[in-house]
């Protein structure tokens, strides 16, 4: 009987879930390990965040995609630590030997070592997270029908922090929700005062996209009524007063933070093989370096080539070929056929900022407006994992459309017990 190279996949994201998938009843035993029993799709968090989409639609559970599956196995458990002598990964439920390690369990919120912030602020990186932020943005509506004057300006100021496409697109939704949706839901209170900042540490919003986009879609933003606050710092936030490094101070008692991403730590990482932003160092295979048998896929690795000397950008685009090229190259090991080195082609990028208002960069050239709207609306439907999640987001979109509304403003706070 022929022996299995056992496969450890840590990590159900866009890079894990590829690899795990081209995997598919193929001559390994992979085995594929997250603290969670769904891949989530993240850049469509912040329709989960704004009561526009449900967050199922946005969610999808593993075993589902490996209900056919031979040779694919899930574990729902955080992972502890690695032992790269042993090729042992230790887990919340058990230990498991390993052939190959595959680490692709991505990014967290970066607060940039500010526990105030951290302690005060809404991270949106997960559905949970988003679920939070969406009870407080619907908790914050009610709270403010019966607000003193004194306390009502403070929660009327959203400040969200990040002027990248996370930041971008919930600045415009949630402007679109105070322009078409409070004054129908709530005709007995004036939502004019409700004010949306921007602040973004960098010279432009959307910083990595061309300088067409940057100008545009902070046009759109300031259409819909964003202050964009550009060359601009956060110093503190202690719940309720933003300090700015110029000075200002913002009333707030609705902080996001979408400023940056750290990568995951996990214990049996040699340090030399960490670099900024916590992303470990691979190869040209993603084999992570001075370690035998161990890559890293997707946000968490950092891989310098010519085209790219200062790493991938972390997007889903590069963790889907990354998972897909190691998978090539399991296959090509299984035939002692040379292996093929990763190579990034950029796709482009995009970011909407409302109702047929997004901007979109590809290699060549970049265009805005509605044809760069329905051409997100398009990309994001193809890349959901399931039909049924593609009906039930484009269901929702269309229904959106046509009359500027949602059915999904429902207020779902935790259920307590009495012990």
């Amino acid at each position: 009987m022929k022996i299995q190279k056992k496969i450890i996949i840590v990590g159900a994201g866009f890079a894990g879930l590829r690899l795990a998938q081209d995997l598919e009843n193929t001559d390994f035993d992979v085995l594929l390990i997250d603290k969670n029993n769904y891949h989530q799709f993240q850049p469509l968090m912040y329709q989960v965040a704004t009561a526009r989409l449900e967050p199922a639609s946005i969610s999808f559970p593993l075993r589902k995609v490996f209900q056919h599956s031979k040779n694919v196995r899930i574990r729902i458990a955080d992972v502890l630590r690695i032992n790269p002598d042993h090729k042992i990964v230790q887990t919340s439920i058990a230990d498991f030997e390993y052939d190959h390690l595959i680490i692709a369990f991505g990014c967290t919120t970066n607060y940039f070592g500010n526990a105030e912030i951290e302690k005060f602020a809404f991270p949106m990186k997960s559905v949970p997270e988003a679920i939070q932020l969406r009870n407080q943005i619907l908790q914050t509506f009610e709270d403010a029908l019966i607000a003193s004057p004194e306390e009502l300006q403070s929660l009327m100021n959203f400040v969200i922090v990040g002027g990248g496409p996370t930041g971008v697109e919930l600045a415009g939704a949630l402007a679109e929700m105070k322009k078409n949706i409070l004054p129908k839901d709530y005709p007995d209170k004036d939502f004019s005062k409700l004010t949306i900042y921007i602040l973004e540490g960098s010279p432009n919003v959307l910083n990595p996209m061309s300088e067409d986009s940057q100008k545009t879609s902070r046009k759109y933003l300031e259409e819909l009524g964003v202050i964009v606050k550009t060359d601009t710092i956060v110093s503190h936030y202690n719940g309720k007063t933003v300090s700015l490094q110029n000075g200002d101070k913002i009333a707030s008692r609705n902080v996001i933070w979408a400023a940056g991403i750290t990568g995951n730590t996990l214990e049996g990482i040699p340090k030399e093989s960490i670099t900024r932003g916590n992303r470990y160092l691979v190869d040209r295979f993603n084999k992570i370096e001075n370690l035998e048998d161990v890559y890293a896929l997707g946000d968490i690795s950092f891989m310098a080539t010519p085209k790219y000397p200062n790493g991938h950008p972390q997007v889903a685009s590069v963790a889907i070929e990354q998972g897909k090229v190691l998978a090539t190259n399991f296959k090509l090991s299984l035939k002692n056929k040379p292996q093929i080195e990763y190579e990034y082609h950029d796709k482009g990028s995009m970011a909407t900022v409302g109702k047929r208002k997004a901007v979109v960069d590809l290699p060549k050239f970049s265009f805005q407006g509605r044809l760069a709207w329905f051409t997100w609306m398009f990309i994001h439907l193809m890349l959901i994992l399931s039909v049924k999640n593609k009906l039930s987001i484009f269901v929702n979109w269309m229904f959106s459309y046509f009359n500027n509304d949602s059915t999904l403003r429902v207020l779902l706070k935790p259920a307590t017990k009495d012990k």
